[in-house]
């Protein structure tokens, strides 16, 4: 679960770690006379609140002097398409802007938590050269780039945190509050099970440190540990999605066109690597589960064929927990029920695959068979070739 800046930010708050003076988040121009006040004297800035890196480059950031500025800026920044290098060209409409207090910016740091998966444990990365973007700095400077790992029990340490105050050149009249923001951030990362924890710019100010910018994504698979969060909207999620999701469906959008059904993440992902091979995209990413029955099959049915781009459907199902049978009449209920106007191409494994399959064929219903998956993933991009 990725989070808005706003989002992130009120974690960040809560945990003691120092952001600008926030006059809240407003969705039209009515609101910003308070959000203003809040805030406190300007200057201030207005921030596009959207998931995409590199938005102050596309316009979404400005700093603003006066009210009548601000109502100028706030006006053109709602509604816009932000597109920035992180949207691949496609603009995110943007439906909300956060006022705060501008800060005067001494120094910029970078400061980020991340999962280091080849050591197994969570690692800080770290920079003296703030406000840029961290992959083009490890790229052409890897010898700025700071990391520290830390142990997910103990967390970090306070001659850890000292360590990274000496590498990053802290003042010794800032190592204390560095230490604690670091610290801060660290169990920030741990407590909320986040795969990723950044706070760029980390800023000195005349006055102190601040979290200027923060982005915060959290493992979903921790959600029911932080109810709190599980209750924000899912920015990300198409209504395709939200849908899905409330029918307990893992269900991804994507740009092919070739609909895909299955049981189990792993087949999902090898299903849609072989349908690629096979000259065919795919246009979503369906896992109706190990309990898939003729409900939650018509559910899914629903929801694929929703998507105007999808030309053909492919069920790749691997009968084990719900036999292959049940799963042959949990398919033929779902058509009785959802209208086909695409090619169905159907691949039965496992067990009780030769009753079901028999179900299937004795149907009446034109739906193509298929005995492994790349006989399946050549017929079903055959077949959705033949709709274009």
């Amino acid at each position: 679960m990725k989070l808005l800046e706003y989002e992130a930010k009120d974690l960040l708050r809560g945990a003691g770690i120092p952001v600008a003076s926030s006059g809240g988040v407003i969705k039209d121009g009515k609101g910003l006379p308070a959000a203003l006040k809040k805030a406190g004297q300007g200057p201030w800035m207005i921030k596009a609140q959207v998931l995409a890196g590199g938005r102050g480059k596309a316009g979404g950031i400005k700093l603003v002097k006066t009210p009548a500025q601000a109502k100028t800026v706030a006006k053109s920044i709602l509604g816009m398409n932000l597109a920035t290098h992180q949207t691949r060209g496609q603009g995110i409409k943007v439906k909300e802007v956060l006022v705060e207090a501008a800060a005067k910016i001494v120094r910029e740091l970078y400061f980020s938590v991340v999962l280091d998966r080849k050591i197994g444990l969570p690692t800080i990365i770290a920079s003296a050269q703030g406000g840029v973007e961290i992959e083009k700095l490890a790229e052409d400077s890897p010898q700025a780039v700071i990391r520290q790992p830390f142990s997910p029990q103990a967390g970090l340490l306070d001659f850890e945190a000292r360590q990274l105050a000496f590498a990053l050149n802290i003042a010794p009249d800032r190592l204390s509050q560095f230490c604690r923001i670091a610290k801060g951030l660290a169990r920030l990362f741990l407590d909320y099970d986040c795969s990723l924890l950044e706070v760029n710019p980390l800023a000195l100010t005349p006055k102190g440190m601040l979290a200027l910018d923060a982005k915060v994504i959290i493992d979903d698979n921790a959600m029911f540990r932080h109810p709190d969060l599980a209750k924000l909207p899912d920015h990300e999620a198409s209504p395709l999605e939200k849908e899905a999701k409330k029918a307990d469906i893992s269900y991804i959008g994507l740009d092919g066109t070739i609909g895909c059904m299955v049981n189990g993440a792993g087949l999902a992902m090898g299903t849609m690597d072989t349908i690629q091979l096979a000259g065919g995209s795919p246009a979503n990413f369906l896992d109706v589960g190990g309990g898939a029955d003729g409900e939650r099959v018509t559910k899914a049915f629903k929801i694929i064929l929703r998507d105007k781009k999808v030309k053909a459907v492919l069920v790749n199902i691997f009968g084990g927990i719900v036999k292959c049978d049940m799963i042959a009449a949990g398919i033929l209920g779902a058509l009785k029920k959802v209208k086909l106007k695409v090619p169905l191409v159907v691949r039965l494994q496992g067990t009780n695959v030769e009753k079901g399959r028999e179900i299937l064929s004795n149907s009446g219903i034109g739906l193509v068979a298929a005995q492994d998956l790349w006989e399946a993933a050549q017929k079903v991009v055959s077949a959705a070739g033949a709709k274009r």
